[in-house]
């Protein structure tokens, strides 16, 4: 799965002080916080500022005048690949560098801006683009890039004996999967996500477990097991692979569903990280799982920025 693209740099450019336009220069370095010698550098999520040529002609059209590369206060000016149709964790690949998009667009600095001061509008804060360096090097106008999207990697692993002898159909691991896909594809993002049926056996789901983490998998849910029945696994095998426990989400489902269906409250779910995947330990019943990922999915892109380093406040 890939839809790889190329692009070029038209312009690099710098500015030693934040609000203004930037100047451009023959060449930049990107280093570990960003454009060496650029006001915008720091420790944070956008320490490279990205405009696409695209846009620049587009808003030129629609402000009737013309306008220089930096004057957005750019960092990078592109040609080729529409910036804004990209979403976070993409990648830009140059010869050298690397850069991982992190933001499309920004609020708009109003009267702090020299464009809005000039025009009453601005293109950055709709199509402009952030982004942090992987990987750092020397770029220059001239220089080709390629765009690589982020695939995000999902397993959902189904808990039955009776579906894992095919005595009856999995119903709730395919709930799962198109509940996890409509989130990924509202959200701009791609995404393969796998799916098995295993019995409630506390080694195969481990060997899941420890196959997702070795691969490097983003999200991993399970479904069926969290009941306190003698095959109920599910959350004690999880346990043993969760790094950082995130106890208020199930707490906060457990509540919820549990004033009008006490048995609810016997469910054991858990949730948290694993190394740099979410796990996610679901009940089996259809229903649960739309009730559990619902309310997942409300705090999933959250907690997705969160275990990649970055901040958004």
């Amino acid at each position: 799965m890939t839809d790889e693209k190329r692009g070029f740099i038209r312009s690099v450019n710098i500015s030693i002080t934040k609000g203004t336009v930037k100047q451009p220069v023959p060449k930049i370095r990107l280093f570990d916080k960003g454009v060496e010698g650029d006001a915008h550098s720091g420790s944070w999520h956008r320490m490279v500022s990205l405009l696409g040529i695209e846009s620049y002609e587009k808003f030129t059209a629609e402000a009737g005048r013309s306008f220089k590369f930096g004057d957005f206060a750019e960092n990078i000016t592109t040609e080729g690949l529409l910036l804004y149709e990209t979403a976070p964790f993409d990648r830009l690949l140059f010869d050298e560098a690397v850069l991982e998009i992190t933001q499309i667009g920004k609020k708009c600095h109003g009267k702090g801006c020299a464009i809005f001061n000039e025009v009453g509008n601005c293109v950055m804060p709709k199509e402009g683009i952030f982004a942090r360096v992987l990987r750092g090097g020397t770029i220059k106008a001239g220089d080709g890039f390629t765009y690589q999207p982020k695939i995000f990697k999902a397993r959902v692993i189904t808990l039955s004996d009776r579906a894992s002898r095919g005595e009856y159909d999995d119903l709730s691991g395919p709930e799962v999967e198109r509940l996890l896909s409509e989130f990924f594809t509202a959200n701009g993002w791609k995404a393969d996500i796998g799916r098995v049926v295993i019995p409630d056996d506390a080694a195969q789901l481990a060997m899941q477990f420890e196959e997702t983490r070795q691969q490097q998998y983003d999200i991993i849910i399970t479904t069926g097991g969290t009941g306190i029945g003698p095959r109920d696994i599910s959350p004690d095998v999880a346990k043993q692979f969760i790094d950082k426990e995130i106890p208020g989400i199930m707490e906060h489902i457990r509540w919820k569903y549990g004033q009008e269906k006490p048995q609810a409250l016997t469910s054991r779910s858990v949730c948290g990280t694993m190394d740099q995947s979410l796990l996610f330990v679901l009940p089996g019943s259809v229903r649960a799982v739309k009730e559990y990922m619902e309310e997942i999915n409300k705090s999933l892109k959250h907690l997705m920025f969160m275990l990649k380093g970055i901040d958004l406040h």
